[in-house]
């Protein structure tokens, strides 16, 4: 099995966005590049952002449900609490494998010859 050694990856990815016009952020927290004036979002990118942010939202919200069940409020339920969790989890997992293809993807694209 490969390992992927992230730093080679982002490194590359850096240096292949750059070549495009793309001018990206080094913060971690940062989930999109910043589009330089010239280049638009394709909306592809557009979609993994929103399809992030909806993930992030679940998430958000199981642990504000789980916070408040365990605080005792009466107007959540733990079924409500534990659907949540398990919406989240599923988003989380989604994300993931769609991940786990863009990048296998990109390591194909890396080995094919010129």
């Amino acid at each position: 099995m490969n390992t992927i050694d992230s730093s080679r990856l982002l490194s590359e990815m850096s240096r292949m966005a750059q070549a495009a016009g793309i001018q990206t952020t080094q913060s971690p927290n940062a989930i999109s590049p910043v589009i330089s004036q010239e280049v638009k979002p394709s909306e592809f990118s557009n979609l993994l952002v929103d399809a992030l942010g909806k993930v992030n939202e679940l998430s958000m919200t199981a642990g504000d449900l789980s916070d408040r069940l365990i605080q005792g409020d009466p107007s959540v339920s733990i079924a409500q609490s534990m659907i949540a969790g398990q919406k989240a989890g599923v988003a989380f997992e989604a994300t993931l494998q769609v991940r786990n293809r863009l990048v296998q993807a990109y390591q194909d694209i890396m080995n094919m010859s010129v």
